[in-house]
């Protein structure tokens, strides 16, 4: 086998940076595009040429300067998330030039990472590099682990032409879910759930009172909820539970993506009906499962190799596109994850 080939290393290279707090609408002037030395590693770190980048509903919430779980963007520094890239130095680290790793330093073309926080990935694990950005990771471990999802279930998901979402109907199906049903801000997507991504029948933001679309769609109720989004699905969802429901809660988007920026979504909550029915609640982050991406890694592999899951996805190309392409997400016009490539 040929050596591995490691192209030169630039002198300078291309950081996107946050220009302001955003407070409303999220824009293009809340960006700049900076261009910067190429970052030498210290020992402990790898240096990384970024290849492609995800961008997320969560990064508009982080751009807002309220107290948060995740840390927040600062004003005038580089922002950061999910990418993938090959290692091209590794000073006394055990990496190797070459190697394709994942880590949290996206939104520039170039990184020096903690080697503790770069994950090493197979390159034949999936059929391309871009599928390790997928969030199926989120939505496989909230339907199978914490909503358990049984043969025979209905299965109500909330934002499911998200990147959760676009997948979460795919895999319901796949656990062997009987029904399965999906919101989404839409009739064009919509359409798209219904013919292409696992989804029975779908609810549109804004087409009328979501209870009564929820009616219409499951009118024997749902067993289990897949929630990215809050606020009155959430409680349209809860009027229609059926007894021992589990509903998986992962996301906020109605006040995330509200022009708050917010992660709180308050709702009110029937606790007699969550007793009498014994709805079970439970928050899913896929940070307190260290273990799961591998697992999906290999259950999305397989089913993406025998034609079984689709990875739905927009792919903007060059680090300039980045800002517009999360502007873009948050306008809700694209289906699936946005990743830009780099």
């Amino acid at each position: 086998m040929s050596p591995t080939v490691v192209p030169a290393i630039p002198a300078v290279h291309r950081e996107v940076r946050l220009a302001a707090r955003v407070e409303g609408d999220l824009a293009p002037p809340h960006f700049t595009l900076a261009e910067v030395p190429v970052p030498k590693p210290e020992p402990g770190q790898v240096l990384v040429r970024n290849r492609v980048m995800a961008v997320t509903a969560a990064m508009r919430t982080q751009m807002a300067g309220m107290p948060l779980p995740m840390g927040s963007f600062v004003p005038g520094e580089a922002l950061w998330g999910s990418a993938v890239g090959e290692v091209v130095a590794a000073p006394d680290d055990g990496f190797t030039p070459g190697e394709l790793v994942q880590h949290s330093c996206g939104w520039r073309e170039f990184a020096a990472v903690d080697a503790s926080r770069v994950r090493r990935l197979d390159p034949d694990a999936l059929p391309a590099p871009a599928a390790h950005l997928s969030q199926g990771a989120t939505a496989w471990g909230a339907l199978r682990r914490a909503a358990e999802v049984r043969p025979g279930d209905t299965v109500f998901v909330t934002g499911a032409a998200g990147g959760v979402g676009s997948l979460a109907g795919q895999l319901a199906r796949r656990l062997g879910a009987r029904r399965v049903v999906g919101s989404t801000g839409s009739e064009r997507k919509a359409a798209l759930l219904r013919a292409e991504l696992g989804y029975d029948d779908t609810i549109v933001r804004g087409a009328g009172p979501v209870e009564r679309q929820l009616r219409r769609a499951a009118p024997e109720g749902i067993d289990v909820l897949l929630d990215t989004v809050g606020g009155e699905q959430l409680m349209a969802a809860l009027s229609l539970a059926r007894p021992d429901a589990r509903f998986a809660l992962v996301g906020a988007l109605s006040s995330q993506l509200g022009g708050r920026g917010g992660v709180a979504a308050p709702v009110e909550l029937d606790a007699g009906l969550i007793i009498m029915r014994r709805v079970a609640l439970r928050g899913f982050g896929l940070h307190a499962h260290p273990d799961l991406p591998q697992e999906w890694t290999k259950e999305f592999g397989q089913g993406l190799r025998e034609g079984s899951l689709v990875f739905p996805h927009a792919l903007l190309k060059g680090i300039e596109q980045a800002p517009r392409a999360l502007c873009e997400l948050v306008q809700g016009r694209h289906i699936g994850a946005v990743l830009v490539e780099l």
